[in-house]
């Protein structure tokens, strides 16, 4: 049986399949597609070749269930930011599936995955990556610029009005604190209402306060508009806003928690030998 997730805290279904038997667990994420979110089977990203090739994930399945929020944590070095970029189509896989969605990324052209990238995919980065030039509402609408298509200013209403931007609108990054503009860049991200919205250390950049009200943006976007959020972090806080928490280490997934507590990450952490 594959590993599933070790019961730490409140009851909740194990619907992330961890380590364990490889071809069980590929068969687990098959059998149990998702409509919406995003899985791996098998997945598998070598740099280099020869003697020189590093194995960065090794046989990974794992699943981003819609409407969940999941982190992704472990020690450095341990896979995190490589399995989040093979997700979201940033890299290329040398083995293995990803599926956002029904959607399997290996079978797409170029030109397809990038307009799956901007229509079906958010990013919030650590570095917010606002253009400084834009107000906040033409860094919001960015993505949707870009394609060429009009707002739903319905939804932008919502989306504006769920992280407190109302007052934000007209003003440009350097005129926001940092706070302000990861709301802006979590905006930017949801506007498009993506399948799947990728946060890497989305509170790297900022205080313990402020970077708990990122967290608690993050949540409401899970529970209060339905998206689906998967996060890398260093901080077992951090994960402890998460529905479920994906342990890496040397490529592979090594756990999963449900329903975790800052404490129960931070001690799966020191087992995983990393004191962050």
């Amino acid at each position: 049986m594959p590993l599933l997730a070790r019961r730490r805290g409140p009851s909740r279904e194990a619907t992330i399949p961890g380590m364990g038997n490889a071809a069980e667990a590929r068969r687990t994420i098959d059998e149990g597609a998702v409509q919406g979110g995003a899985r791996t089977v098998g997945l598998g990203k070598v740099y280099g070749s020869g003697d020189m090739a590093v194995r960065a994930l090794d046989d990974v399945s794992v699943e981003f269930p819609a409407g969940r929020f999941t982190a992704i944590m472990g020690p450095s070095g341990a896979g995190k930011s490589t399995l989040m970029h093979c997700v979201a189509g940033l890299e290329d896989a040398t083995s293995g599936k990803v599926y956002v969605g029904d959607q399997e990324l290996g079978a797409l052209s170029d030109r397809r995955l990038t307009r799956l990238r901007r229509e079906r995919i958010g990013f919030v980065f650590q570095a917010f990556n606002l253009l400084p030039t834009l107000t906040a509402r033409d860094n919001i609408v960015l993505p949707l610029t870009l394609a060429g298509t009009a707002p739903d200013q319905e939804w932008l209403d919502t989306v504006v009005r769920v992280l407190r931007l109302g007052d934000r609108l007209s003003h440009r990054p350097s005129e926001m604190s940092g706070g302000q503009q990861q709301r802006v860049a979590l905006a930017r991200a949801l506007v498009t209402r993506p399948q799947i919205v990728f946060a890497d250390e989305p509170t790297g950049n900022l205080d313990s306060r402020t970077g708990a009200e990122v967290l608690a943006l993050l949540r409401n976007a899970v529970d209060d508009l339905g998206q689906t959020v998967a996060m890398v972090t260093h901080d077992p806080v951090a994960a402890g806003h998460a529905d479920a928490v994906v342990f890496l280490a040397d490529g592979r997934v090594v756990d999963v928690m449900d329903a975790p507590t800052s404490d129960q990450v931070l001690d799966r952490m020191r087992g995983l030998g990393d004191h962050r």
